[in-house]
């Protein structure tokens, strides 16, 4: 008998695309599949965003407003 153990969920990896603010003040992303709109403007900030990529866990987005 094991006290303590919970299985474990796995977590899905993978490459995914991000929008980086190129503004060094500002250290604002988002995933690709969240943006709401095809301006690439930070929505903090209001600097260029320029894309990019990196690893991290899948989230899927099932907002109405999401242009797959």
């Amino acid at each position: 008998m094991a006290f303590g153990k919970k299985n474990q969920v796995e977590v899905k990896e993978e490459e995914t695309k991000i929008w980086e603010c190129t503004s060094e003040d500002c250290n604002c992303w988002m995933r690709d599949n969240f943006r709401t709109n095809e301006e690439n403007l930070c929505p903090i900030c209001g600097s260029k965003m320029e894309q990019t990529s990196k690893v991290m866990q899948v989230v899927e987005n099932n907002s109405l407003y999401h242009k797959s």
